[in-house]
């Protein structure tokens, strides 16, 4: 799959997915793959049901509850119609809750199939795509689940330069809360949410992202430790303990370029 993307692929993001769900259309696939009335009857009350906007309820004519845990099956019915006439079609495609990737050979099947499917989706689906963040280009320019590829002729995964992004700004809050407290707890906060992001990205075949992000945390540490040590000569003597000569760690304890 990955060699047919070399050339050209599409990538597809609805916009506001849930919001934009049409209950007649979801509640026809559903019935048929569902024979029990009670359980259409619940699918359908829950679909309709009211929302909750300043202490006031309203009453619910498209899309699915946001957060609800039906919703992500129901969007799986829904969409599965769109699996099914991109495999009549005979396309390649990745597809994950409501983003999908189409992989095509050219940049000029790319622009006939994105606006095809587009028209699929919008008269037949009644689903609206999101031009903004829709595009045919080639796959190492975009990503898909945070996920990107390398332009080689065998191309491995990699994590989207947008993810790194992301993930460095949330740090970058936990870092400066971290400034007035000990330096233990910092590193507490920030465990979980360095691990997490790494089992996620765990199927990334690059190495260099993640020592890029190993060597940006470390500064950002070493920072903390800087201002805590606050005064020259405590910045000079800790220096010292950890293998500078005297007149090095002075030097640096005075240089005014901050941490």
């Amino acid at each position: 799959m990955w060699q047919a993307a070399l050339d050209g692929w599409s990538i597809w993001t609805w916009r506001n997915f849930f919001d934009r769900v049409h209950h007649d259309t979801l509640m026809s696939l559903a019935k048929r793959k569902v024979g029990d009335w009670v359980v259409l009857s619940l699918i359908d009350r829950y679909l309709k049901s009211g929302i909750l906007e300043g202490g006031l309820t309203s009453a619910r004519t498209e899309g699915t509850p946001q957060g609800g845990p039906l919703s992500p099956l129901l969007s799986n019915i829904l969409l599965d119609e769109l699996d099914k006439e991109l495999e009549k079609r005979g396309h390649k495609f990745c597809r994950y809750a409501d983003d999908a990737n189409i992989y095509v050979a050219t940049r000029t099947s790319g622009e006939r199939v994105m606006v095809s499917i587009t028209n699929y989706l919008s008269e037949r689906l009644k689903l609206t795509v999101n031009q903004s963040k829709s595009a045919v280009d080639r796959p190492w320019k975009r990503s898909f689940l945070s996920y990107s590829m390398t332009w080689h002729r065998n191309p491995r995964l990699t994590v989207a330069k947008k993810a790194v992004a992301r993930f460095k700004s949330k740090l970058k809050m936990v870092f400066r809360r971290g400034r007035g407290v000990n330096i233990k707890k910092t590193i507490e906060e920030a465990g979980p949410k360095i691990r997490g992001w790494i089992n996620y990205f765990r199927y990334s075949e690059l190495k260099g992202v993640f020592d890029e992000l190993d060597g940006c945390l470390r500064r950002k540490l070493r920072c903390i430790i800087w201002r805590h040590w606050k005064l020259p000569r405590t910045r000079e003597k800790n220096l010292v303990r950890r293998g500078l000569t005297k007149a090095t760690a002075w030097k640096s304890s005075v240089n005014g370029r901050g941490p």
